[in-house]
This record gives C-alpha cells, structure tokens and sequence, in this order.
C-alpha cells in the first residue's frame, strides 16, 4: 500500500510522468546500457530495444502500476505483476538487478523532468518502484521455487532428438532433457525461454510458447523465422535456430512459466490465434485430445494461406478427436479446398458463443484487440478472456 503522502503526490505528478514516460524510458535504457552494457548483450532482447517496444511495455507496466496504486490502495494489481514475474523468472532476473534499475530509472525521471522533480516527488515515486520490486521479487522467488531452480539459475542444457519444418517459416525443434533428468512439468500455454550465443559473443533470451501436450519428458517449441520484412529489425535469435539448429544439437532452456494457461473446467472454450500464435493453442488442443475432454471447444484461426498456416493438419486431426469442437479458419489468400467458405480477416460475429465461455487469444495485438472487442459484445466477461503475446507486452489490460 502506498502511504498517504506518496499516493497525493503520485496522483499529482502522475499527469506528468505519464506524459513523458516514452523520454523517461528511451534516457533510462540509454543511461543503463552505457553504464552496463552486458545487460543489453546478455538479457535485453536488441530487436526490441532497436524498434522501441520493450521501452513502450515498461512504460505501460510502470504507469499502469503506479495507477493502480492511486485508484485502488487496498488492492495490488495481481494480473500485472504475475505477468512480468513470469517473464522475469524465465530470464532468470536477480533480486540484486533491481537497485540497478531503480537508480537509472529514478535518474532519467529527474533529467526528463528537470526541476519538477522536488526530493519529496523522488521519494514518492521511489516508493511505487519499490512496492512494485518488492512484490515482483517475492513473486519471482516463488517461481523459482516451485520449478526447483537454485537461486535464478534457470539455465539447463537440452539436446534436440527432432526437427520438423511446419511452413517454409516455422521450424519445431523436439527437446529433450540433454542428461536425461527428469523435467518440470507444464500447462497448455506456457512457455520457456531459450539462451543461443549470437556471432559476436552476445547470448540473448527468447521465449517460445511450448507445442506439445504436457505428457512425458520431451519438449517442443516452434520458432517462426522473423525475416526483417518491413523495416523490422531480423530476428537474431530465431535466424539463428532456423540455420544451425539441427538433430543431436544442445541448447540452453528455461523451465516453463507463463501465466495465461488453460483451467481445466467443464465450461466452454474459444481457442483465437492469427500466424504463429497457433503455438499455445496447439498445446491446449493436445491436452484436451489426450485427456479425452468433452468440453464444447470453438477454435478460430487467421493466417495468410494454407501455406504458412503451421500446424494445419494438426488442427483438423485434434479437432476431430474433441466430440464437442468446432474450427473457423480464415485465409486472406485462400487456395486450398479447406476452408473454402471464409475468406479475409477473421470475423466473430455470425459465431455462436455460447454462455460461461472462457477465451484464450494469441497473436498480432490488432488481431487480439479486434477479437476482444467482438467476445465482449457478445457478453463475455473481460475477466474470462485471456492472452498471450510475443514480445513485450504493450497491451495491458
């Protein structure tokens, strides 16, 4: 809770900091970075420091924060921190990184905004950063414990016993534990992170959604090789797998985190994915087909064709094992005789969605914002509908 002194100023100069919140972080990650360079090298993902994203999600997270705080004292945003908790955790974030971040953090709120910022406005927001550290800390401890990891040593070495090329794009690489220990479990929906030294020297973090149904002790994640098309900055990362990564290979995982995964309930379920986001919801897919789930199950999936729409016989074929689902695929440039009767962007609104159905979305934000918008019209609640993105998160709820 913040103290009362704290939370009048924060409410004050919230006005402020959220106008300038874009400098703010754009000076913080400048500053930290030519003081400590090995966290952009080794932890920062450099593709979204390049394009700006990761500096727009903290910016999100801290003023959705410090908002919440001043709106609601009695309650701590839960949803927010779990979220960051379990990505900070598939990093292998240190309690000792935060007093990092706090100075140059606090730092470039005073250069942004100059003389605005009296020593009773840099205590009140070092108090919201430390409301904030401290629950992400205890959060993040918890997680570590429970995946069995000592300290924040996530880093296990897997070997790859299979590779399979999906589209032309996506490649699934099947793990598997390289000492033959057993692994951490897994819910549909959660993902790991995967640590590969770059040519330079760099080892930078990505997370990919796992693919497969939780049984057993392999693990597999599908990579999409992001091309630069657009102006958008190469993916350094998963160029990488896409040229090296073959059978009999080690790589570096994390155990797996992530917050949105599938309850297992009686209630309806809509499954929403465009492109790659199909990964998760092929892991709940399998789950449901493997325990042999009767849930009424409606999937819905855009892409640009039936050639880079991965895992499209596999959909069809869980689909038909689930008695009670339904699939909706939606082609911009369809060419295939399935589905021959959508065609464009996906469009919920002639789908029947029945009463108490729960909502997983992955994908382009346009596409979840666009699918959220239509779910809620149709009377589901905002707290059943859940995400997943790729990427920092921008897109609080």
């Amino acid at each position: 809770m913040l103290s009362e002194p704290s939370a009048a100023i924060v409410r004050a100069t919230l006005p402020a900091v959220g106008a300038a919140i874009d400098e703010i972080t754009a000076v913080f990650y400048r500053n930290m970075f030519a003081a400590r360079p090995e966290l952009l090298r080794d932890l920062f993902n450099r593709g979204n420091q390049a394009d700006g994203s990761q500096s727009r999600a903290l910016a999100g997270a801290v003023a959705g924060f410090a908002s919440m705080l001043v709106a609601e004292p009695d309650r701590r945003p839960d949803q927010l921190l779990a979220r960051i908790a379990h990505k900070h955790a598939s990093l292998g974030i240190a309690p000792e990184q935060y007093p990092i971040v706090q100075r140059h953090l606090l730092a470039a709120v005073a250069e942004v905004l100059g003389d605005a910022v009296t020593p009773e406005v840099a205590a009140a927001w070092d108090e919201v950063y430390w409301l904030m550290a401290g629950a992400l800390i205890a959060l993040e401890a918890r997680l570590y414990a429970e995946a069995g990891v000592e300290g924040c040593d996530v880093w296990r070495p897997w070997k790859v016993v299979g590779r399979v090329e999906e589209t032309p794009e996506v490649a699934t690489f099947m793990l598997r534990p390289a000492d033959r220990s057993p692994a951490a479990p897994f819910l549909p929906g959660q993902y790991v992170s995967v640590r590969v030294e770059l040519p330079d020297g760099a080892r930078q973090i990505r997370q990919y959604s796992l693919s497969c149904a939780p049984n057993g002790t392999d693990r597999w994640i599908s990579v999409k090789r992001v091309d630069g098309a657009g102006g958008a900055p190469a993916g350094e990362v998963s160029n990488r797998l896409h040229a090296q990564l073959r059978e009999g290979d080690v790589i570096e995982i994390s155990p797996p985190f992530g917050d949105t995964v599938l309850v297992e309930e009686d209630a309806p379920l809509l499954l929403a994915s465009a492109g790659i986001g199909a990964t998760p919801m092929i892991s709940m897919l399998a789950h449901l087909a493997a325990t042999g789930s009767a849930r009424p199950v409606t999937v819905v999936h855009a892409d640009h064709g039936p050639g880079s729409h991965a895992f499209r016989a596999e959909l069809r074929q869980l689909v038909a094992k689930l008695p009670e689902a339904t699939a909706h695929v939606w082609y911009e440039n369809p060419d295939a005789p399935w589905p021959a009767d959508r065609h464009g962007y996906a469009d919920l609104s002639e789908l029947d969605v029945p009463a108490g159905t729960r909502a997983y979305l992955c994908g382009p934000v346009p596409f979840m914002r666009s699918v959220r918008t239509d779910l809620l019209a149709k009377g589901v609640p905002a707290a059943r509908i859940h995400y997943e993105t790729f990427g920092p998160d921008s897109w609080l709820p």
